[in-house]
């Protein structure tokens, strides 16, 4: 795998496409390097955090590959590779595919570091406490990885060991959906028990490990865990609560508001790449993609969109085009990327609710949709049947996240994809495996590939 990552890493740099030029700053440790005491320990834990938020990952092309899929958001710019997303046309040799699949085999190779070397650190300074938080991050976040593998490119190469040779983790097979998912399940697991549980929205808390637990039992169907762990964060209200009007978590440059349970946090110097891809020339950035007709007006329907319509904005005339402003802040960069929020959790318990039964009344699927709904100043639904309302939180989550990674992923685990964006196949579920990749890995070539690319 440490080969794979380095040929990727300068396949990028030579790519045509621009984006991958842009560089952002390591904080970890040099892999070849030990983990020796607590300031590299405390190195390598701020490090994992700084992969996890970079221009590949969650600063920018991971979620571009859920949003620019889901059929609301248009291809404006100039690069070609979000045009081939946006179409389903995405070939495996697309730059957001290649970067985004390394940037988190990147991330996971940190983890591992962590999770090898800092147990056996003997540092007076390096508390059991700190051990454990670094422990339980590292796993939080290789969970977090692979979670995203999984419902990216279905069952991949679960590396779990340290690469320090290139003979190390080399010729894995891909694991099943299942077994990767089992993975996922271990991790957080482990992370649970070794997180603090103070508040952190931008770190790692026990709140922030139930919090992707309930979204993997959602993806799991195991409605019952999925409602037990949303309400376990929901019910934390002192530290987490929607606010209001829907745009208080990101206007006026509002960071690590009570609706974030995880959110990544940005600097001049460690920047989040959204804002150059959804403001227009005028605001500073390219607007290489900007929100559909049809998204445009659900989110300016006040019955439908409410006071969510902050999320978008026109330019002046002769212009008058609509753009994203979840990240528009000065400097350039600096705006938080959102992942996972308490809308989310209110929603996912409403479906689980649902299909347990449990829809209308006190504590129902219908309540938890509906508390969403109030706070963007939408009046309350109506809908009484199972299928109504299952209905009703899809699109709820379709002008709640828009700009963030998450309709494409969930009409695909509905399977609502095919039916809603016209695909022509169900092998675009998955993203292709990328082709750089297929060339040095055997175990990812041939019919190891994923079908129909």
């Amino acid at each position: 795998m440490k080969k794979i990552i380095y040929i990727f890493a300068s396949v990028l740099l030579l790519s045509s496409c621009k984006k991958f030029l842009e560089t952002q700053p390591q904080l970890q440790v040099d892999q070849d390097q030990a983990i020796i005491n607590a300031g590299t320990a405390a190195t390598a834990a701020n490090g994992l955090f700084n992969l996890l938020a970079s221009g590949n990952y969650y600063g920018s092309n991971f979620p571009a590959l859920s949003y620019l899929s889901a059929g609301d958001i248009q291809w404006s710019g100039s690069q070609s590779d979000p045009n081939e997303i946006t179409k389903h046309l995405t070939s495996a040799t697309n730059g957001y595919v290649q970067s985004a699949w390394t940037a988190i085999y990147k991330t996971i190779s940190q983890a591992n570091h962590i999770i090898d070397k800092v147990p056996g650190v003997s540092d007076p300074l390096l508390t059991t406490a700190l051990k454990n938080q670094y422990l339980g991050e590292a796993y939080f976040v290789r969970a977090l990885a692979y979670f995203d593998l999984a419902r990216g490119w279905g069952g991949v190469q679960l590396v779990l060991k340290p690469t320090n040779a290139t003979s190390d983790n080399s010729d894995i097979p891909r694991s099943s959906l299942a077994d990767t998912y089992a993975q996922v399940l271990k991790d957080l697991n482990a992370a649970e028990s070794l997180v603090p549980t103070a508040l952190n929205r931008n770190r790692v808390s026990l709140r922030t490990v139930q919090a992707l637990k309930a979204r993997f039992y959602l993806y799991q169907k195991n409605w019952a865990l999925a409602e037990q762990f949303a309400s376990n964060v929901i019910g934390d209200n002192s530290n987490y609560s929607l606010v209001a009007p829907y745009s208080a978590f990101f206007a006026n440059n509002a960071v690590n508001t009570s609706e974030s349970v995880f959110e990544l946090a940005y600097t001049t110097s460690n920047t989040n790449g959204h804002s150059n891809w959804w403001l227009p020339p005028a605001l500073g950035g390219r607007r290489e993609w900007s929100p559909n007709d049809a998204l445009v007006t659900l989110l300016n329907n006040p019955a439908i969109g409410g006071n969510r319509s902050a999320l978008i904005a026109q330019t002046a005339a002769p212009g008058n085009l609509w753009y994203g402003r979840l990240y528009y802040r000065t400097p350039l960069g600096t705006d938080p990327a959102y992942v996972i929020r308490i809308s989310e959790l209110y929603l996912i318990r409403a479906e689980a609710r649902a299909n347990q039964g449990n829809l209308t009344g006190t504590n129902s699927a219908i309540s938890d949709l509906n508390t969403v709904r109030a706070r963007a100043a939408v009046a309350a639904s109506m809908a009484t049947t199972q299928a109504d309302i299952l209905l009703a939180i899809e699109k709820e989550r379709q002008v709640e996240f828009p700009f963030e990674a998450d309709r494409w992923f969930n009409l695909v685990r509905t399977d609502r994809a095919q039916t809603l964006l016209g695909l022509p196949d169900k092998h675009l579920y998955l993203f292709p495996i990328p082709y750089n990749e297929t060339l040095v890995d055997p175990q990812l070539a041939g019919s190891n590939r994923n079908p129909g690319y």
